[in-house]
């Protein structure tokens, strides 16, 4: 989807790619910060990496649907009425001729109805989580395969930490930090641990 909106410095950018090779898909999710990222953003997006680490450690033949949503967040923890209307935020579903095939990740309906996970499946798991100053949120997926040992994560763009896009800004003090608020006149007040930003 596209608009007419710039990108600023400071915005995060969310990028779903879907691709098609020889009838296959792909679908990822990656996360970029704009220039800079705020500590909210950086924060948002280590707890979304976190959701998605704690999953892909599930991952196994035999394990369920259930096993691994049970240690996604519950929609209520995130800001969301109920499941359905988080429905898709920390999400799962397999990949191969179509882009959402079974099995389905998602607290709405895998803890009461789960689906065994099997050697040879190839899915998506997604995790999303919203930044606490409310401007940015994070949303990471990865594409695997079940394997005999878990899960081998089969997308390689990076994704251990957020990717800060774009030109790097220089001062007369030397390059701008990465990590900044958005709020110019912020970055000048000592941080948390004493330091400026």
């Amino acid at each position: 989807m596209f608009s007419d909106r710039l990108i600023r410095p400071g915005d995060p950018a969310f990028f779903d790619i879907l691709h098609s090779f020889m009838g296959y898909r792909t679908c990822y999710y990656r996360t970029f910060a704009v220039g800079s990222a705020s500590r909210a953003q950086v924060d948002a997006y280590q707890r979304c990496r976190d959701y998605m680490d704690q999953a892909i450690e599930l991952v196994k033949p035999g394990a369920t649907t259930a096993d691994i949503v049970s240690v996604w967040p519950t929609a209520q923890e995130f800001g969301f009425a109920d499941e359905e209307a988080a429905f898709g935020l920390q999400y799962g579903h397999g990949v191969g001729l179509s882009i959402w095939e079974k099995p389905i990740f998602s607290r709405l309906v895998s803890l009461e109805h789960p689906e065994v996970i099997e050697e040879g499946m190839v899915f998506a798991l997604e995790t999303y989580w919203p930044a606490a100053d409310g401007w940015g949120a994070a949303r990471i997926e990865e594409e695997l395969v079940v394997t005999a040992d878990g899960a081998e994560v089969i997308t390689k763009f990076p994704a251990e930490q957020l990717l800060v896009a774009g030109q790097r800004y220089f001062t007369t003090g030397g390059a701008l930090p990465l990590q900044r608020h958005s709020q110019s006149h912020i970055n000048n007040r000592p941080g948390e641990d004493g330091a400026h930003r």
